[in-house]
């Protein structure tokens, strides 16, 4: 039986695949190619190229591959895309994961872990957010996650599909290896964009805002390592295996690092100056996002190694460093 991971030539989609392969399971990945790399997939994955949008080739491959859980990354991320095309999210989104659940139901595979969101809490009423929380997205990218989530609980309630939501802040870093890491075009998440400075590719590093309620007034938040978020999609997983009930997370270190520090953690590691230049404000960018993951240490015995915003910044640099132009050298 294979775990079919879809997203999975994505950046925390190909993460999750080699610790699967690590621990000796057979891995599907299923991806668009829209925004993942080919090269960033696991040689011993099994690899369908496909749209989750499109019925026909889920069914072929739910019928090809006996799978016995999903872990669904397929889906646009950016938050400020989500604000100036926010019909894109609700197609790729929305649709995309109701015309994969209808085939999941049709073919008798009901367990599910899916990539969630810490956008779905909105202004968070304290910090840290706890998963019982209000949820009231300032942003479409936000908005659609938490709809997956909804979607999935009635598609439960109807047909007795489990799953796990898992909501996470913000992930960061690369393999220990060095063998995969982040790459996206365009680059919209804050480390690999302050990399780009000592790398070349860009002369400086914008700061969106720095009237925020916070203490150097830019944005705080929670940054998690990419191997820690691969190792808690497989323990939600295992959880669903074992007959776990449908169940939401957090998924970050629970410390809180504004833009500005940051930006000094990624000058002490690179030892480059790291010009910044204040900009304004980004449309649905909250001022803190900061999580509490005791639920997931309780319940799935999730244990974070990479909790050092240093470290994990390191191992960004070592890819960044030795993959200039991401896959296309990789």
């Amino acid at each position: 039986m294979a775990i079919l991971v879809l997203g999975g030539a994505g950046y925390i989609g190909s993460h999750t695949v080699y610790e699967l392969i690590d621990a000796g399971r057979e891995v599907v990945v299923a991806d668009n190619l829209q925004t993942g790399f080919r090269a960033a997939v696991h040689p011993k994955a099994k690899f369908y190229q496909l749209d989750i949008r499109d019925k026909g080739a889920l069914d072929t491959l739910f019928q090809a591959e006996e799978i016995e859980g999903v872990i669904h990354f397929a889906a646009s991320s950016q938050v400020g895309e989500s604000m100036s095309d926010p019909l894109k999210y609700y197609d790729n989104n929305l649709h995309g994961t109701m015309v994969l659940l209808q085939s999941m139901v049709e073919h008798g595979v009901d367990k599910i872990v899916f990539s969630s969101t810490a956008a779905t809490y909105g202004e968070p009423e304290r910090v840290p957010i706890l998963e019982s929380d209000k949820t009231l997205p300032t942003n479409c990218y936000g908005e659609t996650k938490l709809s997956m989530e909804h979607m999935m609980g009635w598609v439960s309630q109807a047909h007795g599909l489990r799953y796990v939501a898992l909501r996470y802040f913000n992930a960061c870093g690369a393999h220990p290896s060095g063998a995969i890491g982040e790459a996206h075009d365009p680059e919209t998440h804050l480390v690999p964009i302050i990399l780009q400075v000592p790398n070349g590719k860009r002369d400086h590093v914008s700061i969106f805002g720095e009237d925020y309620p916070t203490k150097d007034g830019t944005c705080v938040r929670d940054y998690i390592h990419v191997t820690d978020l691969a190792q808690a999609h497989i323990l939600a997983l295992d959880y669903l295996l074992k007959g776990g009930e449908n169940n939401v997370f957090n998924l970050g270190n629970g410390v809180g690092f504004t833009v500005k520090e940051v930006i000094d953690t990624a000058r002490a590691v690179t030892g480059h100056p790291i010009p910044a230049q204040v900009a304004p404000r980004r449309a649905g960018d909250p001022a803190q996002l900061v999580a509490s993951s005791q639920k997931a240490k309780d319940i799935l015995g999730w244990k974070p190694k990479y909790d050092d915003l240093a470290t994990i910044i390191s191992t960004a640099w070592a890819w960044h460093k030795s993959h200039p132009n991401g896959f296309e050298e990789g």
